[in-house]
């Protein structure tokens, strides 16, 4: 079964955030992906929508056995394991969350779907904090 290479973002502004994302990352490999490099976390305000809530962000490559679909589906249960009752595409916007995964690039794959577009443009290229931890990964 081939590995194929992926770059997840992931960030906490509720409860405690780095527990949170720390959490994640076990929950991630712990459904047989293999976690390759872990950026440093960087705290950032709120992008797209209104809190007092701090972000805690961070940029990981993984190893993955999963096509894109399968890697959204588990991405998507572990957020709902931790608690997330609110899935922005579903919503139609943003909130206050205790996890959010978002896939970033895989391999080198364009891709677009209802539920996914890979890569990810709005953190490649629009938001500030996504630049900073990225730039080492892209």
């Amino acid at each position: 079964m081939s590995q194929h290479k992926v770059v997840l973002l992931l960030g906490s502004n509720l409860g405690e955030q780095k527990k949170n994302i720390e959490l994640a990352l076990e929950k991630i490999k712990e459904a047989g992906n293999n976690i390759s490099q872990i950026s440093e976390y960087l705290m950032s305000e709120p992008v797209e929508f209104a809190s007092s809530n701090i972000f805690c962000n961070i940029a990981t490559i993984i190893f993955t056995p999963l096509s894109p679909i399968q890697l959204l589906d588990c991405i998507k249960n572990i957020e709902v394991e931790m608690g997330r009752v609110n899935d922005s595409k579903a919503s139609g916007g943003y909130t206050d969350r205790i996890i959010d995964i978002d896939i970033i690039k895989y391999n080198e794959l364009n891709f677009t779907s209802e539920r996914l577009v890979i890569p990810h443009k709005k953190h490649l290229f629009e938001r500030d904090f996504s630049r900073i931890l990225l730039e080492k990964f892209i």
